[in-house]
């Protein structure tokens, strides 16, 4: 017989190019499986791809602009605020709600009207700074031929984001989707925003820290719950903290102040005090929610150690309402600040001593997996967060490909 030379490197080579493509661009996301039509208040990272006015934000995801400015404690009070040119790479988080839909939670409230020079990717991967992928547009909207856009084409844009019930170790909390960068680590990120890694483990359902740019994690961050009835418009409010939130047609703005975890942080109305023996008890007007074009409002009582005086300061020491701080409409960004990693807590134990924002990494999507044995303590008790790594099949890949190089090479032996 003539003499046969195995071909076994093309295979093994191409097939080692193929899962490495493949871990370059596919990215875990957290997914929140769920079973009703509830909807809850989320958030997502966003990092601005170029310099942007408020409403244009606001346009790309479909929502207020004063909404987006209380979201991030700009203040509103500036003349002409909505047409505020925001700068290029300046983190925001977006109030976005979070819906039921197929079996998980998403957001599909955004459309996207696409120009001249779009293309699946850099919808994806720019404007919408990796909370998307092109095959999720692609399969949200039926697309068969994605080289074959329409200008002024409407597309739906389905966004990434978790409830877990409002809360995270059964204290209030809104959940934010934040896409990795390169300088992230997550013990940095567990610093950045007040939680620990195991906690972000947890939610994520990661069996290790090990994070890669482009994945996409559920944060959660600490908030103030409300307790409005359940006909009211804004029903579920949940307002993180250190920001505020605007509802009743813009005219009451809620906040949440460090230390504050149950009701929004805002009285409406009068403040009445009666010295007793207990103490001072003090009678406050409460926002109750926004019903039928109709401001409720609640009275609540609090026993304080004494009654104020008349003047302001001691009338607003009964009242510790500690509003977060507002800024000015941000207009430059400190490049130093975008470009460093996250801070880890030191070994010791401490706090991070800088908090920089991170730049914007494209990322191509996510991959439904299998759901984790915990979610977060008091989500949602049918409901468990689920993400799947490319690389996991990286080693069955790999024992697949040699046994099949090995058969390819010893195959005209065994048969000569």
């Amino acid at each position: 017989m003539p003499n046969q030379r195995p071909i076994t490197l093309p295979f093994f080579t191409t097939l080692l190019l193929f899962i490495s493509l493949l871990s370059n661009v596919l990215s875990k996301s957290t997914i929140e499986p769920c079973s009703n039509s509830d909807t809850c208040n989320a958030l997502l990272g966003y990092t601005l791809y170029t310099d942007l006015k408020v409403s244009e934000v606001s346009s790309l995801f479909q929502i207020d602009p004063i909404s987006l400015l209380t979201a991030n404690s700009i203040d509103i009070s500036y003349p002409d605020v909505e047409n505020h040119i925001l700068p290029s790479d300046l983190f925001l988080k977006i109030p976005i709600f979070c819906s039921c839909v197929d079996g998980i939670r998403k957001s599909v409230f955004t459309h996207y009207k696409t120009r001249p020079s779009d293309t699946l990717s850099t919808i994806a991967d720019s404007i919408y700074g990796g909370l998307v992928s092109a095959d999720q547009i692609k399969e949200a909207n039926s697309i068969s031929d994605p080289s074959a856009l329409d200008v002024g084409q409407s597309l739906l844009v389905p966004l990434p984001c978790t409830c877990f019930n409002g809360t995270d170790n059964s204290l209030p909390a809104i959940y934010m989707s934040y896409v990795v960068q390169p300088v992230d680590t997550l013990a940095g990120i567990a610093g950045l925003y007040s939680t620990t890694v195991t906690d972000l483990m947890t939610v994520n359902a990661l069996g290790s820290s090990a994070i890669k740019p482009g994945d996409i994690l559920a944060i959660p961050l600490s908030a103030c719950a409300s307790n409005f009835p359940r006909y009211s418009w804004d029903f579920g409010l949940i307002v993180p903290n250190e920001s505020y939130a605007i509802t009743a047609s813009h005219c009451v703005q809620c906040s949440c102040a460090t230390g504050s975890r149950k009701n929004s942080n805002l009285m409406i109305g009068n403040v009445t005090w009666q010295q007793s023996a207990a103490g001072c008890n003090v009678t406050s007007c409460s926002y109750g929610g926004y019903v039928n074009g109709t401001i409720i409002t609640t009275l609540s009582t609090s026993l304080q150690p004494r009654c104020p005086g008349q003047n302001l300061d001691e009338i607003l020491f009964i009242c510790p309402q500690q509003f977060p701080p507002l800024i000015a409409p941000p207009s430059s960004v400190s490049k130093g600040l975008i470009f460093s990693p996250a801070p880890a807590p030191s070994e010791s134990g401490g706090t991070p001593t800088t908090t920089p924002k991170s730049s914007t990494v494209p990322s191509s999507g996510s991959v439904v997996g299998l759901p984790p044995t915990n979610a977060p303590n008091g989500g949602l008790s049918s409901a468990a967060s689920s993400s799947v790594h490319p690389l996991s099949i990286f080693p069955v890949a790999i024992v697949l490909g040699l046994f099949f190089d090995f058969h390819c090479s010893f195959a005209p032996l065994l048969h000569a």
